[in-house]
């Protein structure tokens, strides 16, 4: 008997392939995709093209026909409400800049949808992420391996996986470039072979973060004060969820020369503008860590960490502080370290883990 995977659909080149892979691969192939908002918010969002659009239901729909698997449309909106909506809404208040993709993953691809899966009789959910799980016989321990294209390379998203999880997740396409993805999908002649990765949140309509923020949370946003680092008032800016660590552009406020985002003290509404110079630190604190090839870090280690999905790795002393919680120390100061966003470490091609940044 064929074992049965649950592959998220998001009517994207990758999952479209990776169902496809999976297929070949001997599995009972079940195509999801998963409704992440609500009934009106999915009209408004029939004009966009991203992953929770009404056209990326079509998509999926006909590359699930024209593969010739069973597709369903399943209903995730008051967990993606509860744990990713709200969780964006309420650190953009608290003056952070929050990753809303890695908490789709944490609590709605690889937690709701598993155990969708498990009730479905499937062993398996499956993504088109471009990663490679493995199991380590020697740790007794599953891991994650870096793709084979860096270009393309999603370890970072899926540091906070955990064991039970990995143990049915499946990701068929951590040995393809994404070129070879593309050719298969064209090979296979499926309408999204040359489809283009979605690159806004997918519940933000026009990426207007203030706009979706005041009309969620009901409330105006406040003005307040853009200080110096020296606690100088220079000026007023239009609220803090407009403003995120190291940005220049958009302050709007002219002071001669070139001033970045250094600081966001929310509970004072503040706004701290300083030189480049100050938008560099060299240390930072982790918060809710993860870790895959233990279950906590207990000595200090050495690490390549990346402070946001788009950075370079940078090498580090990771040291535990506390429970969930560690200090990281770069040999060279890195910028605009963004409290909010996901620091992950990496040793050689494996994803050893990573944590919120608080500080």
């Amino acid at each position: 008997m064929k074992e049965r995977v649950i592959i998220g659909m998001s009517g994207g080149v990758d999952s479209s392939v990776a169902a496809y892979l999976l297929k070949e691969q001997g599995y009972d192939v079940v195509g999801v995709t998963m409704k992440l908002r609500s009934n009106e918010d999915f009209e408004k969002d029939s004009g966009r093209d991203n992953c929770c659009s009404l056209s990326a239901v079509d998509d999926a729909r006909r590359v699930c026909n024209k593969l010739g698997i069973p597709f369903y449309v399943m209903n995730f909106t008051e967990i993606f409400d509860q744990k990713v909506v709200n969780y964006f809404i309420d650190e953009y208040f608290k003056g952070r800049t929050p990753n809303p993709c890695i908490a789709c993953n944490k609590y709605v691809k690889f937690d709701a949808l598993l155990r969708k899966a498990e009730a479905l009789e499937a062993k398996y959910v499956a993504t088109g992420h471009y990663a490679r799980i493995m199991h380590d016989e020697n740790l007794g321990r599953y891991l994650i391996k870096k793709s084979a294209t860096a270009a393309k390379d999603q370890t970072y998203v899926l540091y906070n996986l955990l064991q039970n999880q990995l143990e049915h997740i499946l990701m068929p396409l951590g040995d393809y470039t994404k070129e070879e993805t593309r050719r298969i999908a064209a090979e296979l002649d499926l309408e999204v072979a040359d489809k283009p990765d979605s690159q806004e949140i997918c519940f933000v309509e026009d990426n207007d973060y203030g706009k979706f923020l005041e009309q969620k949370r009901g409330q105006h946003i406040k003005p307040g004060k853009f200080l110096d680092t020296k606690g100088n008032v220079l000026g007023t800016h239009k609220g803090i969820v407009y403003y995120t660590v190291g940005q220049r552009k958009g302050l709007g406020i002219a002071l001669g020369k070139p001033m970045f985002v250094v600081d966001i003290i929310a509970e004072k509404n503040q706004v701290i503008l300083g030189e480049e110079s100050e938008v560099f630190k060299d240390e930072l604190i982790a918060i809710n860590t993860n870790f895959l090839p233990f279950d906590r870090l207990q000595n200090p280690m050495r690490v390549k960490a990346k402070i946001r999905y788009s950075a370079k790795e940078s090498s580090a002393w990771a040291m535990p502080i506390a429970e969930n919680r560690i200090k990281l120390i770069f040999d060279e100061a890195q910028r605009a370290i963004t409290p909010g966003q996901a620091v992950v470490f990496y040793q050689d091609d494996y994803l050893i883990g990573g944590g919120v940044i608080l500080k």
